[in-house]
């Protein structure tokens, strides 16, 4: 989906990781960070904790995720060898 929100790959496993648990409702940006944590994704706890990423979080819940590489390039333009 064009429209879906380019966060890094490793957060988005972490993400996904939260969403297969159920324990929470995705909306509930701490209790997803914390959970994420419990998990051992590191990388996507602190994500979500910088209050950077509140506002792309927020749009992402209802828009989609896509995951990018380290230049902000989504995984179709930036594809692993």
């Amino acid at each position: 989906m064009a429209d879906e929100v380019p966060i890094p790959a490793e957060v988005l496993k972490g993400l996904k990781a939260v969403r297969a648990t159920g324990r929470t409702n995705m909306l509930d940006r701490p209790a997803v960070a914390s959970i994420a944590l419990e998990l051992g994704f590191v990388d996507a706890a602190f994500w979500l904790d910088d209050k950077t990423n509140h506002k792309t979080y927020a749009q992402g819940i209802f828009k989609g995720f896509t995951a990018c590489g380290e230049q902000g390039r989504t995984e179709e333009e930036n594809p692993t060898p």
